[in-house]
């Protein structure tokens, strides 16, 4: 059974407004990243925020808020993984 979870589709990030760091699916340096944004509550996206497991659409990614740092998430279209 799928389930379908509502989320902001947000665009491409705008290097003028504050972004959360985005790891790559096959990023090496999530511990580098950790600690820049070490257990932040929240993740930004284009100066709005988000909750810690929030997920939000980026062009064809879906991201995951994990404290301050936006992970991978899966496709963001669920008809074509």
């Amino acid at each position: 059974m799928n389930t379908t979870v509502h989320t902001d589709d947000v665009g491409a990030p705008d290097p003028e407004q504050n972004t959360s760091p985005i790891a790559e699916a096959s990023d090496d340096d999530i511990d580098t990243l950790r600690q820049q944004v070490p257990g932040e509550p929240v993740c930004f996206f284009n100066n709005k925020s988000y909750p810690n497991g929030a997920y939000v659409k980026s062009g064809a990614s879906l991201l995951l808020c994990d404290y301050g740092i936006w992970m991978p998430g899966g496709p963001a279209d669920p008809e074509n993984p």
